[in-house]
């Protein structure tokens, strides 16, 4: 059945949605599903949970774009390998002398923080990236197949992959134990595909541990302080621990600053509590990605060099964080950009990364290349209801869209213009629904929705200077939201974690 024919989701009645439901929810509850309760005070340890929210249903995507996404992954590893070890090319965009970093302050601080290190000397050459390249349909009025537009490119805390597999199983499990009661001939194991993104990120992982070599060491996660989505970040310490031997240590960044020291002339990283002692190889970072959640103050931001200056290898690097900026992303559209990277790489490889763009600009631009005659920001202006707006910025809740961006251009100071692009809205096939079951608060239990459903593909990269890029495609993600919503953040609370039905 093609894409363009299937009309979702199929009929359920009360009984089968209920009974899908009750299928479903105690799945999740059963395999590490999960999410910790939004609570005022939560305890010292975690005495209950809830499922995370999820699709009822698998949402339909074309089979060919499906398979494009896996493949335009591992162009996509390369390219951002490349652009974090070019230091002209993030100084002149990101940096704080002449780039985004003069005017957001965010910036500046990772900027300043890597050149710092750099001006020092890294003991570490090698970098680590885990990435999630994210993806919506676009079928624009007039189109009658849709095409495939990246949303952004995700270089730090690329998060749910674990989770993501679960609601891969939940959805297959599903399939096999009810065929949901045949309301659908797509609705089969072979349109359901496997998710592997949690062994994959550990592979990630467990190379970067390997090129390290001190089969001792730890691996550091540096997480929030009150994570709701702990168990996402749990199962990768518990498939580390059992599948490979590897220890995992959490930290945040306030308790790294008390328990994070340097040792020798090689600055080893070592973490020492009164129930820790250990070197760390590798520092995986779930956090220190907006000013919002951390990196607030002037010890942190300290702390987080100190990681920078470690011998241990980061996920990401400073300079790789920055390679995940909303300007790079724009930067990479401007000719001859891409053949900089990439020279490589066959022209098709090149056409189809560019195929997967939406037209972009920075609002200091002074013209355009198809309108010489406008500035980025009177263009911004002009076509405003076509846009959105994006800042430097990680985790949701940032953007600015389409009506609201006309009062939002009345109050940007000029100066701080470098630091938004604007994007061509993506416009996302009308008229799919399906339910989304939610625990807890105003919206718990299962509700139908006009959805948008974003695909993420994630994979690793380990790379450095002179070395070629050891890189792998490993699992996908699919967060889906009412349309309502602008935003598609999960721990933000704006969609579901979701699975792909593919379609012919």
């Amino acid at each position: 059945m093609s894409y363009s024919s299937v009309q979702w989701p199929p009929e359920l009645s009360e009984e089968q949605r209920n009974a899908l439901i009750v299928l479903a929810t105690t799945y999740s509850l059963s395999h590490s599903l999960l999410y910790l309760p939004q609570l005022d005070s939560p305890p010292f340890a975690p005495t209950s949970a809830i499922h995370a929210p999820f699709s009822l249903l698998p949402t339909p995507f074309p089979r060919f774009l499906f398979e494009r996404a896996k493949r335009l992954q591992n162009l996509y590893n390369v390219l951002y390998a490349r652009v974090a070890l070019d230091v002209e090319f993030l100084d002149r965009v990101m940096g704080a002398e002449i780039g985004v970093g003069k005017v957001d302050s965010f910036t500046r601080d990772i900027w300043t923080g890597w050149k710092q290190a750099r001006e020092e000397g890294f003991t570490q050459p090698l970098h680590l990236g885990i990435f999630r390249s994210d993806y919506l349909l676009h079928l624009p009025p007039g189109a009658s197949t849709p095409g495939l537009k990246q949303v952004e490119f995700n270089t730090i805390s690329s998060s749910f992959g674990a989770l993501s597999e679960q609601v891969a199983k939940l959805h297959r499990h599903l399939v096999q134990a009810t065929d949901y009661y045949g309301v659908s001939p797509i609705l089969k194991a072979a349109n359901v595909p496997p998710n592997s993104a949690l062994s994959g990120i550990v592979e990630g992982l467990f190379e970067a541990y390997k090129a390290v070599g001190d089969l001792t060491a730890a691996i550091l996660f540096v997480v929030l302080d009150g994570e709701r989505n702990i168990f996402d970040q749990r199962l990768l310490e518990y498939e580390l621990l059992e599948q490979a031997g590897i220890k995992v240590v959490r930290q945040s960044m306030k308790q790294l600053k008390t328990s994070a020291t340097l040792e020798g002339k090689e600055r080893y990283l070592r973490i020492k509590t009164d129930t820790i002692d250990t070197l760390a190889s590798v520092v995986y970072f779930r956090a220190t990605y907006a000013p919002n959640v951390d990196l607030q103050t002037r010890d942190e931001v300290e702390t987080r060099i100190l990681l920078e200056r470690s011998f241990a290898i980061k996920c990401p690097s400073l300079q790789l964080q920055l390679a995940g900026g909303k300007r790079v992303q724009q930067e990479l559209t401007a000719p001859g950009v891409l053949e900089h990277f990439l020279p490589d790489h066959s022209p098709s490889d090149l056409t189809e990364i560019r195929d997967s763009w939406m037209t972009m600009w920075s609002l200091d631009a002074p013209s355009l290349p198809d309108f010489p005659s406008t500035s980025g920001f009177e263009r911004a202006r002009q076509y405003h209801p076509n846009l959105v707006l994006k800042p430097q910025r990680e985790g949701g809740g940032n953007n600015i869209y389409k009506t609201s961006i006309p009062p939002f251009l009345d109050t940007l100071p000029e100066e701080e213009r470098e630091a938004w692009i604007a994007m061509e809205l993506i416009q996302p096939p009308q008229d799919v629904h399906n339910w989304l079951v939610r625990a807890g608060g105003a919206n718990d239990g299962a509700h139908l929705a006009n959805i948008v459903s974003e695909l993420g593909v994630y994979g690793w990269a380990l790379f450095g200077e002179g070395r070629e890029v050891q890189e792998k495609e490993v699992g996908w993600l699919l967060r889906t939201k009412g349309k309502e919503s602008d935003e598609g953040g999960i721990a933000v609370g704006y969609s579901v974690l979701d699975s792909v039905v593919l379609t012919d």
